[in-house]
């Protein structure tokens, strides 16, 4: 029985051979997509069977066994090989096309459309070097594009002439109904002659997994609608099940490179030009099943690249959507925040393949992007509140078909919803050592027992003076978070310490802190990674990232105000992180210092009114006397 070769490519790239194999053989990952076990073809005590689902074969180093998914169940099954098909299809829900005369009939009629589709193609290219393609070429090289990347990813344009492309298939003997039938031109419904699909546009050329043209999108020159313009479904290309430069995403899966998902074309040639040619990028479309599938046969967790804006972030949202249901044990998906404003190509022209890298070490798990989106500017300061999101999470989480995935989710969640209750808890009073319900400026004395005295009232006055009001707590607060916002590299060396500040009475500052806590995943390890770009003037990229995500949690405001007043006090004109550090560490010593003596001197204020004797006097006036001299001695060394 013969079957279409499309037929066989489809299934070949829907079935994961190391799920097959390992009905029979047991599997241990050793690297990537690569897997081993005992041969299931020979005896042997020491593993020398691979299956590496990338490449889609399995080898034995032992025996010489060699072959793919349809094979290895013909041989361990003894299947002839239509046998083996159709089982590998129904596992995998792939309707098995027959033999007859129709099927032969439409094999061959694809054959023929893909051959049209690659004879427009070199069309579009031709045109883009003639002068009626002057503006498409223009307009590559002023997006950086070079002579051979432009050749490499076979960019052409279509003039905007109402038969251009139809004429010249016609010279070359095609049929009118193939070239409408491929997509290439449109039919109206009234029987007038048909038109061009493409013009004034600059094309690119869309393959199949083997790297055949079968589809097209252009870019409009000009202020023309739509700006980008896709090949419609034909019997060649399904938008749904393939991605721009897929073909060259398969071949760089099997070198270890990062798998990453763009917005736009621009931005996948933009990454390939910049090293990263495992970049993809959608037809059009939010990404589909069928796309999540091709892109988890190439890696484990494939990274969504999308923009920095509002639309970007949408984007991000529909793709985490789509994929929980789908998730199972390993396989998942990876969040890169590219800042405000920016996308891959322009970060790429900007600041060069190392900037890709950096936000690639900051990709954050599908998890942290569940998580933002039911609680980002959401305050959960209430029962209600708080209820609210357990309810939203819990739907979130119900999606989820796996049920091992499914429950670690929900610990996950669970977990983070018990820290963010302990963050959004109403401050108790008298938290700093005094009773609860005590005003900051002491307890009431009552009168002793015969013979005592009443506390002088220049004590009381020098008690309420010198314990600190907590405005210039929340002041010295403000100035060290301030700190870590505009040195954002900061928070690794000193996240244990920003952690412990006092801000539980000051719930604006409560939320400043937690968010900087939340964005530390987002700036890598060391002082000052950013060195390069601070040096040329530019704002570096951890803090542009850093800022975005305040932003997007509603503390926009209060983070740049912490940071003004952070530069009112540290030293502005120094590049030295160390130093940043040393004088962040120097006030928050201080005002912690500060602190225990305010507790030290509401436990003498204590004392001294229960036991009013001259002895706890002396000791409340010495203690006084103490704070004043360190805030003297403070103050001289600032």
């Amino acid at each position: 029985m013969a079957f279409p070769p499309g037929f066989l490519d489809e299934l070949r790239a829907r079935v994961s051979l190391s799920d097959v194999v390992g009905r029979k053989v047991a599997l241990k990952r050793r690297s990537g997509a690569e897997y081993a076990g005992l041969c299931p073809f020979h005896n042997e005590k020491t593993p020398s069977f691979t299956v590496n689902d990338k490449k889609g074969f399995f080898h034995c180093f032992g025996c010489g066994e060699h072959g793919d998914a349809v094979g290895f169940v013909m041989k361990t099954e003894g299947l002839a090989f239509p046998e083996a098909v159709e089982t590998l299809a129904r596992e995998v829900g792939l309707p098995v096309p027959r033999a007859t005369p129709v099927e032969r009939e439409r094999a061959e009629r694809v054959s023929s459309l893909q051959q049209v589709v690659e004879m427009a193609a070199r069309w579009f290219q031709k045109q883009l070097r003639l002068p009626v393609g002057r503006q498409g070429l223009d307009y590559l090289r002023g997006r950086g594009l070079e002579d051979a990347t432009i050749d490499d990813f076979r960019l052409g344009f279509a003039p905007d002439s109402r038969d251009g492309l139809l004429s010249a298939l016609k010279r070359e003997s095609v049929p009118v109904d193939k070239i409408v039938e491929a997509g290439l031109a449109i039919q109206p419904d009234d029987n007038r002659e048909p038109y061009d699909r493409f013009r004034g546009r600059v094309m690119f050329t869309i393959n199949d997994r083997r790297g055949r043209a079968i589809a097209f999108g252009g870019r409009v020159m000009g202020a023309g609608e739509p700006k980008y313009l896709n090949s419609p479904e034909t019997p060649l290309f399904h938008k749904g099940a393939n991605l721009y430069c897929l073909d060259r995403a398969r071949v760089a899966a099997t070198k270890d490179q990062p798998v990453i998902v763009a917005e736009g074309y621009m931005d996948v040639i933009a990454l390939h030009g910049a090293g990263f040619s495992g970049a993809v990028a959608p037809l059009g479309t939010a990404l589909t099943e069928g796309q999540l599938g091709e892109l988890w046969k190439l890696a484990d967790e494939p990274y969504l690249c999308f923009d920095g804006d509002n639309a970007g972030r949408r984007a991000a949202q529909r793709a985490a959507d789509r994929a929980l249901p789908l998730l199972r044990p390993g396989k998942s998906l990876r969040f890169l925040a590219l800042p405000a404003g920016e996308d891959p190509d322009s970060l790429v022209r900007a600041h060069g393949p190392d900037a890709i890298r950096r936000v690639l070490d900051l990709a954050r798990p599908l998890a942290d992007l569940v998580w933002e989106i039911e609680t980002e500017g959401k305050p959960a300061d209430t029962p209600e509140r708080q209820a609210s999101l357990q309810s939203a999470l819990k739907q979130r989480i119900d999606q989820i078909a796996d049920p091992i995935v499914r429950r670690y989710y929900a610990e996950a969640m669970w977990n983070r919803l018990q820290r963010s209750r302990e963050a959004e808890r109403p401050a108790r009073q008298g938290s700093w050592g005094g009773r609860a319900g005590a005003r900051p400026g002491g307890a009431r004395l009552s009168r002793g027992p015969a013979g005592a005295f009443e506390i002088p009232a220049s004590a009381g006055v020098e008690a309420r003076r010198a314990a600190l009001d907590l405005d210039g707590t929340s002041r010295q607060v403000q100035v060290l978070l301030g700190a870590l916002v505009d040195r954002p590299a900061m928070l690794h060396v000193l996240a244990e310490e920003a952690g412990k500040l006092p801000t539980d009475r000051h719930p604006e500052l409560a939320r400043l802190q937690r968010g900087l806590l939340d964005a530390l995943a987002l700036v890598p390890f060391g002082l000052d990674p950013a060195a390069e770009d601070a040096a040329a003037g530019d704002a570096p990229l951890e803090a542009r990232l850093i800022i975005d995500h305040l932003r997007r949690n509603g503390l926009g405001r209060q983070a740049e105000a912490a940071r003004l007043k952070a530069l009112q006090v540290f030293r502005r004109n120094s590049h030295d992180g160390d130093e940043w550090v040393d004088q962040w560490r120097r006030i928050a010593g201080h005002m912690t210092r500060h602190l225990a003596n305010m507790a030290e001197l509401q436990q003498a204020r204590d004392e001294l009114a229960r036991n009013p004797t001259e002895e706890n006097d002396q000791r409340m006036k010495a203690l006084l006397s103490r704070i004043n001299r360190e805030a003297v001695e403070a103050g001289n060394n600032r």
